[in-house]
């Protein structure tokens, strides 16, 4: 913080506002004292507002940076398991070895899902899309732990973190196996999270699975990069949600359904229904000269990001990865996979994309990992939103441990004035 200020003239008065500085990133112009001198900002889509205060997680976009309590995400994800990262995340800093075992415990003791939670599956169509099953059995959670949600205890707030990291998967699984008219599968207890996540999403009573430890390496990586992103549009619903006092399953559901949006977690899916749009290697001229041509609507999907202007950091470790799994899967010559690193080898090297720096994201790479494990499109949100639960809660966590307010937009009104209604 600093006591550097700012001036702002409105017709002939002029405002003076404070301006705040964080350990890093810009300085943020304090404009709640406008709300008194009758205006407010304009600010669609709250692109240039700081609405909270965090200490989470940071991203440069013009450097390529993303930060989670002051680590490199490329460290964490070299270094780290997953659930580390959810106790980083969650308490601000790296566990110690005894404090890490114990998290790892608490988690894999609550895997299970209450038997009701069954039934609850079964009052869905098989054909339901699996985020609709997975919004709405999150919420549900909220009727089986009703006793346990005064979001005002840490202690409180503190278990239901454990529940939500720990269900998610299951839960994620079950939606799987629902779709495709399988028993479900539990959870056990003797695998790490990636590999029971593996197990309840491919293993069955026929037989028993053993997780290729090649793919839970790459899945516990998918988990780790997806775990938070700062103030999106997913997160920003779960504290909006959560400035009303909540509970912090509701919460969550809300980020789920905010997630949902293509515009958000379906990037990784929008890249496969694009390489399937391609078809064939024959075809990829065509398409990136109609990705060039700006009057052609056509886009090359899962290159370049909102907030990255240079290279997505994250897309560093998913290229590394989605190599290692082709190569052990054997897929390096599958028809689509095939096309993405065309288009991968295009997007680095020609002069048209290298300039206005559409590398490939996080979201290419996390797509065509996900379809060569054999995993539906269907369901690629679905391990989004199963990843960055503790990214949600931990916001949350963070907003209802302090002050806060509950959040009240304003807006540009421009509808009609006061008029009479029409007598006769």
């Amino acid at each position: 913080m600093t006591d550097k200020k700012a001036t702002l003239s409105v017709g002939d008065k002029s405002i003076e506002l404070p301006v705040y500085s964080g350990t890093v990133g810009p300085d943020v112009i304090d404009v709640r004292a406008l709300v008194q001198e009758g205006v407010f900002t304009y600010d669609p889509g709250f692109v240039s507002t700081a609405a909270c205060e965090s200490q989470i997680t940071y991203i440069d976009g013009a450097n390529g940076v993303l930060l989670h309590r002051g680590y490199p995400i490329e460290q964490l994800a070299e270094c780290s398991d997953y659930l580390e990262v959810c106790y980083l995340l969650l308490h601000g800093e790296l566990p110690s070895p005894e404090e890490n075992k114990r998290f790892h415990d608490t988690v894999k003791n609550h895997t299970m899902l209450h038997d009701q939670m069954r039934n609850f599956f079964h009052g869905f169509r098989r054909d339901a899309h699996p985020m609709a099953i997975m919004c709405g059995v999150v919420g549900a959670l909220s009727a089986f732990y009703h006793d346990q949600m005064d979001v005002k205890s840490a202690q409180q707030r503190e278990i239901t973190a454990h529940r939500l990291v720990a269900k998610m998967p299951t839960i994620a699984a079950w939606c799987y196996k629902y779709a495709n008219g399988q028993p479900f599968m539990y959870p056990r207890n003797d695998l790490s999270y990636a590999e029971n996540f593996l197990y309840m999403m491919f293993g069955t009573p026929c037989e028993d699975y053993k997780p290729n430890p090649v793919l839970a390496k790459a899945m516990d990586k998918i988990f780790i990069l997806h775990a938070d992103h700062e103030q999106n549009a997913s997160t920003s619903t779960v504290r909006l949600a959560g400035s009303t006092g909540a509970n912090p399953y509701a919460c969550i559901a809300s980020g789920i359904a905010a997630l949902w949006g293509p515009a958000h977690g379906g990037a990784n899916e929008a890249v496969l229904d694009m390489l399937a749009e391609i078809g064939d290697e024959s075809n990829i001229e065509e398409f990136i000269a109609k990705a060039k041509d700006k009057d052609d609507p056509f886009r090359l999907m899962g290159f370049g990001h909102r907030v990255y202007k240079n290279f997505d950091p994250r897309a560093k470790v998913m290229r590394e990865t989605a190599h290692e799994v082709l190569s052990e899967l054997g897929l390096e010559n599958d028809p689509l996979l095939k096309i993405a690193q065309r288009l991968e080898k295009i997007a680095l090297e020609d002069d048209y994309f290298v300039q206005r720096k559409l590398y490939p994201n996080v979201d290419f790479y996390s797509g065509i990992i996900l379809k060569a494990m054999g995993i539906p499109t269907s369901m690629f949100t679905v391990i989004f939103a199963m990843s960055r639960t503790i990214g949600w809660f931990s916001h949350w966590n963070e907003m209802v441990s302090g002050d806060y307010r509950i959040g009240r937009p304003r807006q540009l009104y421009t509808g009609s004035t006061s008029r009479d209604y029409p007598k006769g």
